[in-house]
């Protein structure tokens, strides 16, 4: 037996079968979403969570998506409040075209051209996400990919 050859076919037959089990099993786990606030971190005051644990899910990553219409053209020209509306509509839209939504979404990151925006940027993010609001991370940037843009975001989220 030990001078014996196994076909190339037969290795690749077994590699598949055993390549679909594995993908089988990880569909079988269910998602679960742990969100965490230490206590020896700073406190989040709703504002955001500090980690989230995903299990059993694919991720989705969301490119920054800015303040342009499906045309390409600037909604809100100078107006921070309508820009982020449109920009978490466009983030939104792209979720669930990869079958997700905000509640799914473990991380996002947020640039903005003026920090002083952000009582603005937490009243519109208000009303996208609901309850335990992901980890962010906010930066403030001198410019965006154009000149008028004001608001950036992407996100990554985790679905089953």
């Amino acid at each position: 037996m030990s001078g014996m050859r196994v076909p190339n076919a037969f290795l690749a037959r077994v590699t598949s079968v055993a390549v679909t089990a594995m993908a089988i099993a990880a569909c079988a786990t269910p998602l679960r979403l742990q969100r965490l606030n230490p206590p020896d971190l700073p406190p989040s005051r709703d504002l955001y969570t500090h980690v989230v644990v995903a299990e059993g899910g694919r991720l989705v990553f969301v490119a920054g998506e800015v303040a342009l219409d499906s045309a390409g053209r600037i909604v809100g020209a100078g107006d921070f409040r309508a820009q982020a509306r449109q920009t978490y509509r466009n983030v939104e839209r792209a979720l669930r075209a990869a079958g997700a939504g905000w509640d799914d979404v473990v991380k996002t990151t947020t640039y903005v051209t003026d920090a002083r925006e952000l009582p603005a940027l937490l009243e519109v993010r208000r009303d996208f996400i609901k309850g335990a609001p992901p980890p962010n991370t906010l930066l403030q940037v001198v410019k965006l990919a154009r000149d008028e843009l004001l608001i950036e975001a992407e996100a990554i989220a985790v679905v089953h």
